[in-house]
C-alpha cells in the first residue's frame, strides 16, 4: 500500500508564485515516475512534470509544453518527497494539482515524456490563479 499526500497550493494573482510538496510513504523499493499532473473538471488530465529513473540510465526531469521555463520539479529521495515550484503563473494554470508516483514501473514513456506518471496518486490541491 502507498499513500500519496500533498500539501500546498492555494490562491495568488497572475504571475505569483505558488510552491506545491508531496511526500509518499508504504511498502515500494523505489519509485520509476515521481510527479504532477493537473486536471479542470470536464477536462484530460494534463501532465505537468515529473522525475522518472532508470536503473541504468538515472534520473530525469520532464516538464508539459505548458509550464516549461515556469515550474521546476525538485526531490528529496531521503524523504520520499518531491516538490513544484510554480512561477509566473497564469489563470490557465488554475486547476487541482495531483502527485502521483509509480512504483512499478507502469508509466508510459510517450506519457513520462510530456510531464504524466501513472500509479497512485493523492487527494489533490487546489491552485487558482485570478487575472
Amino acid at each position: 500500500h502507498v499513500h500519496v499526500e500533498e500539501s500546498g497550493g492555494g490562491s495568488v494573482q497572475e504571475g505569483g508564485s505558488l510552491s506545491l510538496s508531496c511526500e509518499v510513504s508504504g511498502d515500494f523499493d523505489m519509485h520509476y515516475c515521481f510527479g504532477w499532473f493537473r486536471q479542470v473538471p470536464g477536462k484530460e488530465r494534463e501532465g505537468v512534470a515529473c522525475i522518472y529513473t532508470n536503473r541504468y540510465d538515472g534520473t530525469f526531469k520532464y516538464y508539459g509544453d505548458s509550464v516549461k521555463g515556469r515550474f521546476t520539479i525538485s526531490q528529496d529521495n531521503a524523504k520520499n518527497k518531491i516538490y513544484l515550484q510554480m512561477d509566473s503563473l497564469t489563470a490557465e494554470d488554475s486547476a487541482t494539482y495531483y502527485c502521483v508516483v509509480d512504483i512499478d514501473g507502469s508509466s508510459w514513456m510517450r506519457d513520462v515524456n510530456v510531464g504524466l506518471c501513472s500509479g497512485d496518486r493523492g487527494q489533490g490541491t487546489q491552485v487558482t490563479v485570478s487575472s
